[in-house]
């Protein structure tokens, strides 16, 4: 038997990560699930007792302060202790983010279990979902707002050594590329992007050079620039606007960065593009494709 006090939430169920179920349960000896398999992630933590966790033929003893993984739509079975059952909290969610997410925390099928020394802060946040419960965006907003918070701090409790897979080369570049394509409109420097992704600025210039042959800050540069020719082909926007929409506080910087990459002023640029379909127009248009293809190809 066990005493559960646990949430279904129901209604439309998109975005990019999302609560699906949470609950805490304080166990009879022996009481067991599965095998069975969920159709989203699920991630429980004990906080009292002991138990047995078992996935894809691997067996796991475990006791408080550690958790699991479950991912979705695998078979999964785990077993309360017969003489100190387990206590365990447990959330489910979803979302297109989720499998990344997962990933990037160092989760995975291969290493389903980590501990924590916050439980009670991960008990908390449960409580919380729990308590804001009824349907409506502001209980939406809180349960996905805990949901993070919960994510964050196993994250935080997972060894950097189990992160070598997400913690790659090519990782910190895709991440400093997002970071980049997030924030380029505001008056970031490189060193900002390196703090982000939590490297010095030498070791970024090299994962870029390699990455992407360019260095960070050419790459900021002409990410800027880029969106500051599509806004000048696409909109009558001023040009003091648009250099502050690609973040550039001072036009005079903005017009020396833009001719040095495009050969001519802002205004000369639009009033070029404003000619209609020319050879020189078709050949800015291919720049433009080109760079947004090669940063797809970075984030993909």
């Amino acid at each position: 038997m066990e005493k559960a006090y646990k949430l279904e939430f129901t209604g439309e169920k998109s975005g990019s990560l999302f609560v699906n179920c949470c609950g805490c349960s304080r166990t009879e000896p022996l009481h067991s699930f599965g095998p069975a398999q969920k159709p989203h992630y699920l991630i429980h933590f004990i906080l009292s007792g002991k138990g047995r966790f078992s996935i894809r033929d691997k067996e796991y003893t475990l006791e408080p302060g550690y958790g699991f993984l479950i991912p979705p739509e695998e078979l999964a079975f785990y077993q309360a202790d017969e003489r100190d059952p387990w206590t365990y909290v447990w959330v489910g969610f979803s979302g297109i983010l989720a499998e990344s997410t997962v990933k990037s925390m160092g989760l995975s099928l291969s290493n389903p279990i980590f501990k924590s020394e916050r439980g009670e802060e991960l008990y908390e946040a449960v409580k919380d979902m729990m308590e804001h419960n009824t349907y409506g965006i502001s209980n939406d907003l809180r349960r996905n707002g805990q949901l993070h918070l919960f994510l964050s701090i196993i994250s935080e409790s997972v060894p950097i050594e189990k992160k070598n897979e997400s913690d790659s080369a090519d990782n910190y570049v895709r991440r400093a590329v997002e970071f980049i394509q997030g924030n380029y409109c505001n008056p970031i420097k490189v060193t900002d992007v390196a703090d982000y992704v939590c490297i010095n600025r030498s070791y970024l210039y090299t994962l870029f050079r390699n990455g992407t042959g360019m260095s960070p800050q050419q790459f900021l540069t002409t990410f800027r620039i880029t969106k500051a020719t599509e806004l000048l082909q696409l909109t009558e926007l001023p040009i003091e606007s648009i250099a502050l929409s690609c973040g550039y506080t001072d036009p005079l910087v903005f017009t020396k960065a833009f001719k040095q990459m495009k050969k001519m002023s802002p205004s000369v640029y639009r009033k070029e593009m404003q000619k209609g379909e020319t050879r020189r127009n078709k050949e800015y248009l291919k720049q433009i494709e080109d760079f947004i293809g090669q940063v797809n190809k970075i984030n993909s």
